[in-house]
């Protein structure tokens, strides 16, 4: 599949976390069942932490094994994934809620699902008919709840968005089948195939221009610029100091053109070899900060109606546009300008 549209590697701890606003579904599922979050905490011999915003993201897995201990419910993570509602997932779900097609949606929630969770990123890709989701797990140990939870919330998600059931999709996943399929069939409507080589669901391409007749764009550029704000200030936080000072010198010196390992080096004085090796050390390289910078950067320019493509391709360290172009559809899997027009489209 030649077209591919991921997240680059950004550099951040290891340390993953969990919004609460993601632990809705779960909580749906368990106030059906007469019960709470802080019960299942207690069950889980977790701590309760009335006020807290994020949990661990170990401990969301925990509480999906408790779950399905407590309640003898080996579908449990299908049952919290069905439960799913986009308006949960504060500014990101709202994003979603005013994408103008499934493929906008896929692409955002590339662009913006770690504001809900560090549980796994996700993948599209296209060739020709066919497109793919793949959701790689960041934790592949984990019991298959995590997963499946991931895809019956992205049924959701996907039938919502058409504003009617899709047909099935191609469905995969990586752990083994359990005794009983037939709670597949009913959420998904077709048996998954699993011991896959990834979590995945293949489907027509052409269902990603199929245009959402519940979207809500008339927030959607104040939506995105907050989101990319409240992205910067995570991903800050979690960083490892010396690709926070690399990412400052970028966004400091590329406008005068783009900055080379040799020289970036020179300007944090330390050594080209000791660069690389801090950078490894962090769990990232040198080319993979400097695109992850320039993406956030260009999102922030695109978001100013001011400023030409060329501008921004100045402003980033290109030499020429077609370069800027090129780069920003691999990242985001549109142009620049289909990127800019989404974005100030009027409701």
């Amino acid at each position: 599949m030649p077209n591919t549209a991921s997240r680059p590697a950004n550099g951040l701890s290891t340390t993953h976390m969990v919004s609460l606003a993601y632990l809705q579904p779960l909580q749906d599922v368990l106030h059906a069942r007469n019960s709470s979050l802080e019960k299942l905490m207690q069950h889980a011999g977790l701590r309760y932490h009335a006020g807290a915003d994020v949990i661990p993201a170990s401990h969301y897995l925990q509480l999906l094994d408790a779950g399905a201990a407590l309640f003898d419910d080996t579908f449990f993570g299908l049952h919290c994934g069905e439960k799913t509602r986009l308006g949960a997932y504060n500014v990101y779900g709202l994003i979603l809620m005013s994408c103008q097609d499934l493929g906008e949606a896929l692409h955002q929630t590339m662009r913006y699902e770690e504001l809900a969770h560090d549980l796994g990123r996700s993948e599209l890709l296209t060739d020709g008919d066919y497109a793919e989701y793949r959701w790689h797990s960041h934790f592949p140990q984990a019991s298959r709840h995590l997963a499946e939870s991931v895809f019956a919330g992205i049924r959701v998600f996907a039938d919502w968005f058409a504003g009617q059931p899709l047909p099935p999709g191609e469905l995969r996943f990586q752990h083994a089948a359990p005794p009983d399929c037939s709670e597949y069939l009913r959420v998904f409507g077709a048996v998954p195939a699993f011991s896959a080589d990834c979590h995945a669901v293949r489907f027509p391409s052409a269902l990603l221009s199929l245009p959402v007749p519940n979207a809500d764009q008339s927030l959607a550029s104040m939506l995105r610029q907050h989101a990319e704000t409240l992205l910067q200030k995570k991903r800050q936080q979690a960083m490892p100091e010396i690709v926070r000072l690399l990412r400052q010198l970028f966004e400091h010196q590329l406008k005068s053109g783009e900055v080379k390992l040799a020289d970036a080096a020179a300007h944090l004085q330390m050594s080209v070899r000791t660069l690389q090796r801090k950078l490894s050390d962090a769990g990232t390289g040198y080319q993979q900060v400097l695109d992850q910078t320039r993406h956030e950067l260009a999102c922030l320019y695109l978001a100013n109606p001011q400023l030409s493509l060329t501008d921004i391709a100045f402003l980033l360290g290109y030499q020429e546009q077609s370069s800027f172009q090129h780069a920003f559809r691999t990242w985001s899997g549109v142009t620049p300008g289909q990127y800019r027009q989404r974005l100030h489209k009027p409701a």
